[in-house]
């Protein structure tokens, strides 16, 4: 499975796995569930329970890393997070004010910082009284962070 990541998502993939299954090995659904969320995965309980049920009750880490591929070609957070954006868009216009989008960035969830928001928005070229085509925003706003940051 090691052919379906970058060597870094491996090492961060084996940090998380290592640090909740301390025995080597899942056995438990709270180790799954603790461990995929937090690498930032939404994992219903029937996926976690499917995922650990056919490996036995057990799951080494390369078993972890099947999963982890299996799991990332079903989870699609930005097509979700857009499909959020149009089940409010009533009018289908496929955009939101910038008003309204940094009310939902600092409410919703943990909440972002005020200076959070603005990097984010200089990154996307947003101005504060503009219309953003929420599509866009979210594709930039998801994509991975460059490494000169």
């Amino acid at each position: 499975m090691a052919r379906y990541f970058k060597e870094q998502d491996i090492d961060e993939f084996r940090e998380c796995f290592y640090l909740f299954a301390r025995s080597g090995q899942i056995t438990t659904l709270d180790e799954l569930t603790v461990i995929m969320r937090s690498l930032g995965f939404s994992p219903t309980i029937q996926e976690l329970v499917n995922y650990l049920k056919k490996r036995g009750g057990k799951m080494s880490f390369a078993d972890f890393l099947d999963v982890m591929h299996q799991h990332s070609k079903v989870e699609n957070l930005p097509d979700e997070v857009i499909e959020a954006f149009k089940a409010a868009d009533s009018k289908n216009t496929g955009f939101i004010s910038a008003r309204q989008l940094r009310n939902l960035l600092v409410g919703w969830g943990e909440g972002l910082s005020m200076r959070e928001i603005d990097n984010i928005f200089r990154e996307a070229n947003v101005q504060n009284n503009s219309l953003v085509r929420y599509a866009d925003f979210v594709k930039i706003a998801c994509a991975p962070v460059p490494d000169y940051y």
